[in-house]
């Protein structure tokens, strides 16, 4: 391939990136970017604040809407570490606290193997509690939702 056919495909392609990436040209001649899904707010500038919203502080725990479905934590838990070494949920609900603190015990499926056999401890499969359990936050849902489930 020779310098000039060389060059043309290098511009071809820059040319193409460049209308892929949808940009268009500001009366300076700089380039600037603009998102196809929100042409009126500029990929550089920041966003709107997000709304803090308070966890949801439920005595006695939330109800599920179905047999299988993992409590819901009904407190705040930001301020619980969980890491390999420590677990600040089972400071309340181990077997060995659960009754001086009043807290739920944790559940009989925590203490088993992949093949169903009880353990001494609990299973490093369930150690991550929000993997499988979240708090809830107050205030009204995004979308309207009609979910029944099977009691």
């Amino acid at each position: 391939m020779n310098t000039m056919t060389q060059t043309a495909s290098r511009s071809l392609v820059l040319a193409l990136a460049l209308m892929a990436a949808g940009p268009t040209l500001a009366a300076e001649g700089t380039v600037v970017v603009v998102d196809p899904q929100r042409p009126d707010q500029p990929l550089d500038g920041g966003s709107a604040p997000i709304e803090r919203r308070q966890v949801e502080v439920v005595q006695g725990g939330i109800a599920r809407s179905y047999k299988e479905q993992p409590p819901m934590i009904p407190h705040a838990i930001d301020k619980y570490e969980i890491s390999l070494r420590i677990n600040g949920c089972l400071k309340c609900h181990s077997e060995e606290t659960y009754q001086a603190e009043k807290a739920p015990k944790l559940g009989d499926s925590h203490y088993l193997d992949r093949d169903g056999k009880r353990l001494e401890k609990l299973s490093m499969r369930r150690y991550f509690c929000t993997q499988c359990h979240a708090p809830q936050l107050e205030g009204t849902p995004l979308v309207d939702n009609a979910f029944q489930g099977r009691r």
